[in-house]
């Protein structure tokens, strides 16, 4: 569905792009994700990607009055009911939330091995997100 572009919007946007270049560029340097710098850089910004999907959909729902979402993950819930984004987007960014928490509250347990997967295929719902907004990203 098709949203108006205003200036919050657009931010997010640029910020999720932004974000998901910056972190396949970690990737792509060191695909075993053997140097913790890298692996710090990697997860910093897909960080920032997923609190600017999350901020998106906050504010489109903020703006089109369509509730109050209870958690971060509630925000894709409530996308997905209203028929914005499919059910496949909104369960991979509450994935994507679920690691933004484990990333943020709980360092020591990240598992390197979904990091790999997330940088090979699963960062690509921001796009798709982005997609069914009506906005395309390049990453």
């Amino acid at each position: 569905m098709p949203i108006e572009i205003d200036d919050i919007i657009t931010n997010k946007i640029a910020v999720m792009q932004r974000a998901i270049n910056r972190a396949q560029e970690e990737f792509n340097k060191n695909q075993s994700l053997s140097s913790y710098t890298e692996v710090d850089a990697l997860i910093l910004n897909l960080e920032r990607a997923c609190q600017a999907a999350i901020d998106l959909g906050m504010h489109m729902i903020s703006k089109d009055k369509l509730g109050i979402p209870q958690s971060s993950s509630d925000a894709f819930r409530i996308l997905e009911s209203n028929l914005i984004i499919s059910t496949a987007t909104a369960k991979s960014l509450i994935a994507m939330v679920g690691f933004r928490n484990i990333a943020i509250h709980e360092y020591q347990k990240l598992n390197l091995d979904i990091i790999q997967e997330i940088m090979k295929k699963d960062y690509l719902v921001f796009g798709m997100f982005c997609k069914e907004l009506g906005y395309e990203i390049h990453i």
